[in-house]
């Protein structure tokens, strides 16, 4: 017998507590709230055993939307998903709030349009037999230390930022061996596709990954010299900024950052969650790093044993290669992981929105190094043994101005004046004799150690012209075992101008007093009179 109808049935004579729980025990049988319960036993009163029957619901398994919306769902997501396409649930619930709105509609939740595509996307789901890390079944997110699961729907949704020791030894421009760099990549969780990096000779730091963030935000431009084919054409603001629990990474300068250009930022919660930004770095080492002069391979202990010797690189030459293999090649190749379109396809697709573009002011005022000064006379500025000019400095002789750099080229400066709590900008100042060039704040150390040791003066002339005279090593690409060969040639060579004597006193390798006459004179100029000699 029905357990309602005997809950009722007992009713009249049983203590109602009694009946209370005979009422529960019923509709904990059937698996329907009391309520219901009462509500059949009511039924059953009035109609009778027929009244408690239940049949299938003639719409079952329909949505009970306009049918013109249930359409433009299918079909947007099987036309976005059509060959290189890709389109997610959200990109489809945006397109048909717009719909919606066309035809006079109310418009749907997000919900209701994934319930809509649920068939679908499960049919789909059942012929991909490959994961990577950063799936959670069919659905792409990270989980953060506060525990957190977000979820990535779109193309600069979120962005990841890692550092790594490249595995390959860099020089001078004096062929000197210098040490490994260290890359810093921001990568697009959605497209896995790089958007920015920082290449250089600093650890990583709060300030190394704003120089990353700032190259990721804004658009790229490169010259003639970059050799490049495609455009690297990623730019715009993330919504979340995803990375590990380094003190980089949670420092008050990065927050401020932050909450200024109006992102998030999120910690991992565990290092496996960091497989989508670390991957490319064996790949960099297997496609790129290892096919060039100076790899040392990521074990210490099986370093190639030319490492040294075939160094040649700079650190220049090296930011040129990587941007042409990272334009050319990385972003133009398909991931498996994530369909049939290359990294950079899948980023354009995945915009939901033309990607904010932030004015490089903005991003120099947030995102670069910076330094005290004074302001000397004339309206000059010193900074790393180069002379700097700029427009209307000669209003602040002897103040204090703040000057914000990027240190991979600090042939141009930017002037800053401290005016209550803020900092506001004066204007751009460019190192003399150096208008067509570039400059490391790495290269300008070097340069300045080396004439010195040399005991020549130091001036912006000195250094250009130290720098031109070097070319041509950087040209040619010497290794230091090809200079060690040339160097003992030469030794062993006797010039037309050589006497026999003179030839055994250097195979026995005594010193030979040079001319007198052939000694260079160390020209030093004071302030002034370098002020007048090179127009400054």
């Amino acid at each position: 017998m029905n357990p309602a109808i005997d809950a009722k049935r007992h009713a009249p004579s049983a203590h109602r507590a009694t009946y209370g729980k005979k009422l529960k025990d019923a509709a904990q049988k059937l698996g329907k709230s009391v309520r219901t319960v009462q509500r059949l036993v009511k039924r059953w009163e009035e109609e009778g055993l027929s009244a408690l029957s239940t049949g299938e619901r003639s719409d079952k398994g329909d949505h009970r939307i306009d049918s013109r919306l249930e359409e433009f769902i299918l079909k947007t997501y099987k036309e976005g998903n059509k060959g290189s396409k890709r389109m997610t649930r959200k990109q489809v619930y945006l397109r048909t709030a717009i719909k919606a709105k066309e035809l006079g509609l109310k418009p749907l939740s997000h919900m209701t349009v994934y319930r809509v595509l649920e068939p679908v996307i499960e049919a789909q789901e059942k012929k991909k037999s490959i994961r990577s890390p950063g799936w959670r079944g069919s659905q792409l997110s990270v989980k953060t230390r506060a525990g957190q699961d977000l979820s990535v729907e779109y193309s600069n949704h979120v962005w990841q930022c890692d550092h790594t020791r490249a595995d390959i030894l860099l020089v001078d421009k004096y062929g000197e061996i210098l040490s490994r760099p260290w890359l810093t990549t921001v990568i697009d969780t959605y497209s896995r596709c790089i958007v920015g990096f920082h290449l250089g000779y600093d650890a990583p730091s709060s300030q190394v990954v704003s120089l990353a963030l700032r190259h990721a935000m804004l658009p790229k431009r490169y010259g003639a010299e970059y050799k490049l084919h495609e455009s690297w054409g990623t730019y715009g603001k993330p919504e979340h900024f995803f990375t590990d629990g380094g003190k980089d990474f949670r420092s008050n300068h990065l927050q401020q950052i932050s909450a200024q250009l109006g992102f998030v930022c999120h910690l991992r919660d565990r290092p496996s969650e960091g497989g989508i930004v670390e991957r490319p770095f064996k790949t960099f080492n297997t496609e790129f790093f290892s096919t060039l002069r100076g790899y040392t391979g990521s074990n210490v202990q099986e370093r190639p044993k030319d490492a040294e010797k075939e160094a040649c690189l700079t650190l220049r030459d090296l930011e040129q290669l990587f941007v042409r293999y990272i334009v050319d090649r990385y972003n133009q190749q398909i991931d498996a992981r994530m369909g049939e379109q290359t990294r950079f396809q899948r980023w354009e697709s995945g915009l939901i929105a033309m990607p904010e573009l932030r004015s490089e002011r903005e991003l120099d005022i947030c995102l670069m190094k910076q330094t005290r000064r004074r302001v000397q006379r004339g309206g000059y500025l010193q900074f790393e043994n180069l002379m700097y000019r700029g427009e209307h400095l000669e209003g602040y002789v002897g103040e204090n101005v703040t000057l914000r750099y990027d240190p991979n080229d600090i042939t141009r400066l930017l002037v800053y004046r401290k005016e209550g709590n803020e900092d506001v900008f004066l204007t751009r100042a460019f190192a003399s004799d150096w208008e067509t060039e570039h400059l490391s704040l790495d290269e300008a150390k070097a340069m300045s150690r080396k004439l010195r040791n040399a005991g020549k003066t130091l001036s912006n002339h000195s250094i250009s012209e130290e720098v031109r005279d070097r070319d041509q090593f950087v040209k040619e690409k010497k290794t230091k075992k090809e200079r060690q060969k040339e160097e003992q040639a030469e030794l062993l060579t006797p010039t037309a101008n050589s006497t026999s004597k003179e030839i055994e006193e250097e195979a026995e390798g005594e010193t030979v007093v040079p001319n007198e006459e052939l000694v260079e004179e160390v020209e030093v100029l004071d302030y002034d009179e370098m002020l007048e000699n090179y127009g400054w």
